[in-house]
């Protein structure tokens, strides 16, 4: 029984103490700080401890006041108080509170990512603290220095050392605290040690302390209350209200929200984007749609100034509650794919990843183009399982929908995808959709970035598909109507010259590129000699080297010999060549212009006399891209709100639509095969009608006759 009470009460303390952390203790605090993490289930915390042997009991008393002071205190600014545990020996008292860092530490580690607009917020955030101390629970502080400071992760000041702390007013009010370490007072008002009595305000000591906090937080340490008088780097927008805090006469310091309300008037210290910034957040509960669209629209330019720590364990959070609960509509997601970037791999899976499988759900076209323009952002951190289970199904509405400008974007978007997509969504799905969109798609624009997209995902296709496409799909691309089709089928055969077969180069590539040598168009003609130059050579290198030129007429037999039903994307990294770079850095423009003279935009599709500047090669980084899609004159059918005809179903398929849509007529010019089974039923069409017109004549004729006879 004596056991029990004899017991060290430590052991049953749920928290480890960890190494003591710098920038507190010693002259200017009683306490030292240590790192610390719950035993249960690791989650780290501060451990604020005071050695009772190496103290008096005055200071042993003013601990436990302190310790029990925090326990009462609930407020955002002011440190969190977790637990504590107070051995009844003669040993020492442990405090446990939220993670912090001292503010001095924080402004030494953190020195680039600490910049005026930090210190603005840290500074609104601290005197909000002495408010609420003030006005709700009447105390005042009486310690407000800087190893009274301290910060969380996320970067937000925190108000601690409440050691000295008294009531406003009522019984003992007229008593101060006295401070026990002699470092400390320097930080002391001059009407404490003056003898008369000059009239002041409850705040006037905590305003005081403020302007002691502003100096060492811009000049370092503060050695002595004289240098309060020399300015050193307080910015000049923040000087006048710094003086007013430090002026000798107290009754002329400000209260905390006239000290705030001075500071956030335009051109002054805390007028900035970031204040705004987490002001606006504090209240966006209360703030109706229009209001919350137009500040997330505004969001993302600034995101770049604030500081990295707050945007991630603070705006986030946000951000990620906006969009799951509140207002904020498609204007979220930029700043929210933004500031994933700032997460690891594991907390990019658990937060932002289940909003994207959210959303690519959506019917709602405004959030379907802003989500694939932000794919970007986004994309290696989507598994293949959940690229093809989740999110592929979903995009493949958008080959066919109404709206030119998604069309666009969803073939953009498959240059991330494609080394994510397994066999059959890739070498089937995709290229049906492919087939479809180049053939019969009426923006010319769309047509051409279709053909790129193929042109750079051709290394990720099986070798039977790959075949298909390299010796018909580029090859119609060389017959549409609009140039800048004709000069991404040329700049695709080129760059995938590796894949065509010596007969192909020789029966299929050049006839159809010769017909382009005497092309209208020059640019055309331009890219075609060179492509032209390309094939030869490489039929010179198979007549001299015989073995190596049906190298890949045997892979695509045996690859057929084998059966084999399904090929990794990534396995085809042996084919990439100048793949390598055109998959992993996607601009926002797929179809690129540049020469040496200059760079222009191609031919509009109202207006196809005109000429496009010559296309860059695809594995090459232009400095201009050609306008998107979404740029040219569209059809009112492209700017349809109607949500209703966004999932329409797509025309039925003609009866001999092959796998892939890859037949042997993409060369035809008459066509495809739909288009001619269209006219053939047509033909016969009119041919029944005219031959049943013909009988009703006949039968009209003969009983006319009857009636006569009659």
């Amino acid at each position: 029984m004596w056991s029990f009470f004899s017991r060290d009460p430590a052991k049953g303390f749920p928290y480890e103490v960890g190494e003591k952390v710098e920038g507190i203790g010693g002259d200017d605090s009683i306490w030292t700080l240590h790192h610390g993490k719950q035993k249960s289930n690791g989650q780290p915390v501060s451990v604020f401890m005071f050695d009772v042997a190496s103290n008096t009991d005055t200071i042993k008393q003013i601990a436990q006041a302190s310790a029990k002071r925090l326990k009462t205190l609930r407020h955002p600014n002011v440190l969190t108080f977790v637990d504590r545990l107070s051995w009844k020996t003669d040993k020492c008292i442990y405090v446990v509170t939220e993670p912090v860092k001292p503010l001095e530490l924080h402004l030494k580690e953190s020195a680039a990512d600490v910049n005026e607009l930090a210190i603005s917020w840290g500074l609104h955030q601290i005197v909000k603290g002495l408010s609420f101390l003030l006005n709700t629970v009447n105390l005042i502080h009486n310690n407000v220095c800087m190893p009274s400071m301290f910060v969380d992760a996320a970067g937000e000041w925190k108000l601690g050392g409440v050691d000295y702390m008294y009531p406003a007013s009522g019984e003992g009010s007229n008593y101060p605290p006295i401070k026990t370490l002699p470092a400390l007072e320097k930080y002391d008002p001059p009407e404490k040690g003056s003898s008369r009595g000059k009239k002041s305000h409850k705040w006037s000591s905590d305003m005081w302390g403020l302007g002691c906090l502003i100096w060492e937080v811009f000049n370092g340490k503060l050695p002595r209350t004289s240098s309060l008088k020399v300015i050193g780097k307080i910015p000049k927008s923040l000087v006048r209200h710094y003086c007013e805090l430090v002026s000798a006469n107290p009754a002329s310091r400000p209260n905390q929200d006239k000290f705030l309300e001075n500071c956030t008037q335009p051109q002054c210290f805390m007028y900035n984007h970031f204040v705004q910034t987490n002001l606006f957040l504090v209240e966006i509960q209360i703030k109706d749609p229009h209001e919350q669209n137009a500040f997330f629209t505004d969001l993302t330019q600034h995101l770049d100034t604030f500081p990295k720590d707050y945007c991630r364990f603070k705006i986030l959070p946000q951000l990620l509650n906006a969009f799951q609960f509140g207002n904020g509509g498609p204007s979220v997601l930029p700043p929210l794919f933004k500031l994933g970037k700032l997460l690891d791999s594991a907390e990019y899976q658990n937060q932002i990843v289940p909003c994207v499988i959210k959303l690519f759900t959506s019917t709602d076209r405004a959030t379907r183009i802003l989500l694939l323009r932000q794919l970007p952002l986004f994309a290696e951190h989507l598994q293949p399982a959940v690229v093809n289970a989740q999110v592929f199904p979903n995009m493949v509405s958008g080959f066919m929908d109404t709206n030119p400008a998604i069309r666009e974007q969803s073939v953009k978007a498959m240059l991330l995808l494609a080394p994510k997509l397994n066999d059959n969504n890739l070498n089937n799905e995709l290229m049906k959709h492919f087939a479809r969109l180049q053939s019969r798609d009426d923006q010319g624009p769309i047509r051409t970035n279709t053909t790129v997209c193929l042109g750079k995902i051709v290394p990720f296709l099986n070798p039977v598909t790959r075949q298909k496409v390299v010796s018909s799909a580029f090859m119609r691309a060389m017959k549409d109507p609009f140039p800048a089709a004709r000069i991404a089928g040329v700049l695709a055969m080129c760059n995938n010259a590796q894949y065509f077969t010596t007969n192909d180069c020789a029966m299929k590539a050049l006839p159809n590129l010769c017909m382009l040598a005497v092309d209208p168009d020059k640019q055309v003609r331009e890219h075609v000699f060179k492509t032209i130059q390309i094939f030869i050579d490489k039929l010179k290198t198979a007549s001299d080297n015989p073995e190596e030129a049906d190298k890949m007429s045997k892979m695509i037999e045996l690859y057929k010999a084998a059966g084999m039903a399904t090929t990794s994307p990534h396995t085809s990294a042996g084919w990439a060549g100048w793949m390598t770079t055109g998959v992993s850095s996607i601009t926002s423009k797929l179809y690129t212009g540049a020469n040496k003279k200059g760079d222009a935009k191609p031919a509009e599709p109202n207006d196809q006399k005109k000429s496009p500047k010559p296309i860059s090669k695809f594995n090459k980084s232009p400095k201009n891209d050609l306008p998107p899609a979404s740029s040219y004159n569209w059809t009112e059918d492209g700017n349809s709100n109607n949500p209703e005809d966004f999932f329409n179903e797509f025309k039925p398929k003609p009866k001999k639509w092959t796998a892939d849509g890859w037949g042997d007529d993409w060369g035809d010019s008459n066509g495809c095969k739909a288009e001619k089974a269209k006219l053939e039923r047509e033909e016969k069409r009119k041919a029944r009608q005219k031959q049943l017109e013909e009988k009703r004549l006949t039968k009209s004729t003969g009983k006319l006759g009857a009636r006569k006879c009659d």
